[in-house]
C-alpha cells in the first residue's frame, strides 16, 4: 500500500494532511475493510482512526498505519496533528460530519480535494486487473448456470436471488450493484431492477449482474429470450451486438473515450435507433462499480494503460423491450483485454 500512499502524498505540501472517509478509499490506501474510519496521510503521517470495535482489525489489515481509538476525539487527534490544512474527500462527507471535523480542527483550513484523492485509482495495478479478471469469471460462471435455471413462470426475482446466490456460493463476498433483472416490456427500463413480475413465453429478460471479489467489483449484462425471439426482438438485438462488437474491436490504447462511444453510438443511430441509446457506453470499474474515466460523448479523457471499462450499447423501446450487452475490458501491456467471456449471440431458453 506504500507505493499508493506515495502517489498520494507526491507533491503534497508540507503543511498539508489528507482525510479519507468514504470507504473505497480506506480500502485503496490502506486495505482495511470496515466503513467506520478515517485515515489521515501526510508526507510523514499514516494514521487509522476508528473504535474499539475495529482497532485489532485494523492493525492486522493496514501494518503500515498506526492506529488510534476514535474515543480520544478530534480536538485531541487534530492537535496532534501539525499541519495547518486538510485536504478531504467532499462527495463522501455529510455537511453535519464537515462541519463537526472543521470545528475539531480549529484553526486548521480545510480543502476539497476528492478528484486528486481518487486519481491513482483509475490505473489499476495488474494484482487489481487479475482480481477483476476474477471476479468477471464468477459472473461468467454465474450467468451459464442461470441459462438452466430461468424459465417461464418465474419471476424476475427469482432468477435475481438465483443469480445472487451462486455468485456468493462460489466465491463472491457482495454483490457490485442491485441486481437488474428486466423481462418483457419492462426490459426497456435501462435500471429495471427484479419485480415480482412472472416472466412469459416471447419476454426479453436483461440480465445485469456483478459480484465483489477480494474488494473489487464485476459488471455485466446479458439478454435472452424466454422461448421462441420474434423477428424485431432479432432484429434489435443484431444491431446491439453489432454496436458492440464493432467498439470493442475499434478500441485501442489512447483513444479518446468520447470516440469509443461515438463508435458504437453510430451504429445504433444508422439503423434508426439513436434515440433509443440514451446512456453512455460505458464506464469505468474498480473498487467501485462507477468510477473514471468513462466512455461518453462528453468524456475529455484518453483510455491509458490500467483503465478498466464497460462496454454496454442498448436499445431501449417503451412498450417492447431492451437490449443490451455488456462486457468488461481492460487496458493491460497496451493491449484491449477482454474480462468477459459469456457467449453473446442470442440465447433463446
Amino acid at each position: 500500500m506504500l507505493s499508493r500512499i506515495d502517489k498520494l502524498v507526491k507533491g503534497l505540501g508540507d503543511d498539508r494532511a489528507v482525510l479519507i472517509s468514504g470507504y473505497p478509499n480506506i480500502f485503496y490506501y490502506s486495505g482495511f475493510t470496515s466503513e467506520d474510519a478515517y485515515l489521515l496521510i501526510s508526507k510523514d503521517m499514516r494514521l487509522i482512526i476508528t473504535d474499539s470495535r475495529y482497532t485489532i482489525q485494523a492493525k492486522e489489515q493496514a501494518k503500515d498505519f498506526d492506529v488510534i481509538d476514535i474515543s480520544e476525539g478530534w480536538e485531541k487527534i487534530f492537535g496532534n496533528v501539525q499541519k495547518e490544512k486538510i485536504c478531504f474527500e467532499e462527495e463522501k462527507m455529510t455537511v453535519g460530519e464537515y462541519e463537526k471535523l472543521k470545528e475539531a480542527a480549529s484553526g486548521k483550513m480545510f480543502f476539497k480535494a476528492q478528484s486528486m484523492i481518487d486519481e491513482p485509482r483509475r490505473v489499476k495495478d495488474e494484482t487489481e486487473l487479475g482480481i477483476i479478471a476474477d471476479a468477471e469469471r464468477i459472473g461468467d460462471e454465474a450467468f451459464s448456470h442461470i441459462l438452466s435455471f430461468a424459465r417461464a413462470g418465474m419471476t424476475e426475482r427469482e432468477v435475481a436471488l438465483e443469480l445472487e446466490t451462486y455468485m456468493k456460493k462460489n466465491g463472491a463476498s457482495d454483490l457490485s450493484f442491485t441486481t437488474i433483472a428486466a423481462s418483457g416490456a419492462r426490459s426497456a427500463m435501462p435500471h429495471g431492477t427484479a419485480t415480482d413480475k412472472v416472466i412469459g413465453n416471447g419476454d426479453f429478460l436483461t440480465l445485469d449482474f456483478g459480484c465483489v471479489y477480494k474488494g473489487y467489483c464485476s459488471d455485466m449484462t446479458r439478454t435472452v429470450v424466454i422461448g421462441k425471439a420474434s423477428a424485431r426482438q432479432r432484429e434489435v438485438y443484431d444491431i446491439v451486438l453489432k454496436a458492440q462488437e464493432k467498439a470493442i474491436n475499434g478500441i485501442y490504447m489512447g483513444i479518446p473515450c468520447a470516440e469509443a462511444d461515438a463508435i458504437a453510438r453510430r451504429v445504433i443511430e444508422e439503423a434508426g435507433y439513436g434515440k433509443n441509446f440514451g446512456h453512455a457506453l460505458g464506464h469505468s470499474v474498480g473498487i467501485e462499480i462507477h468510477e473514471r474515466p468513462n466512455f461518453s460523448p462528453k468524456s475529455k479523457d484518453v483510455l491509458e494503460e490500467g483503465n478498466v471499462l464497460s462496454v454496454e450499447p442498448g436499445i431501449y423501446i417503451d412498450g417492447f423491450g431492451g437490449v443490451r450487452i455488456e462486457d468488461l475490458i481492460a487496458v493491460s501491456g497496451g493491449e484491449i483485454k477482454n474480462f468477459t467471456h459469456s457467449p453473446k449471440e442470442l440465447i433463446e431458453i
